[in-house]
């Protein structure tokens, strides 16, 4: 065998050994792909409280300043009733 054959399949080698110890090791291509998921699942948290921010946002300026829209949060949120109003519960 020629000395740069003998030179590549070692190198091939080293590179097949690394690459089982990388899979291997905890702290190796395992933990990559956990915090991969990890941050996808994250990023996934962020973009639905971002879409909730955005929700309460519009609500607070609905009700800002605005009696009505005050009245009825109060009334289907809270079950807040006025003075004299009979409740039927059914």
């Amino acid at each position: 065998m020629a000395r740069s054959t003998q030179l590549l399949l070692g190198a091939l080698a080293l590179a097949v050994v690394l690459a089982g110890l990388s899979a291997a090791d905890t702290h190796g291509l395992r933990l990559d792909r956990k915090l991969r998921r990890e941050i996808a699942q994250r990023e996934q948290a962020n973009h639905a409280l971002t879409e909730e921010n955005a929700r309460l946002r519009r609500e607070i300026e609905a009700l800002d300043g605005n009696p009505r829209a005050v009245e009825r949060a109060a009334r289907e949120e809270l079950g807040w009733v006025k003075d004299g109003e009979v409740v039927f519960t059914f």
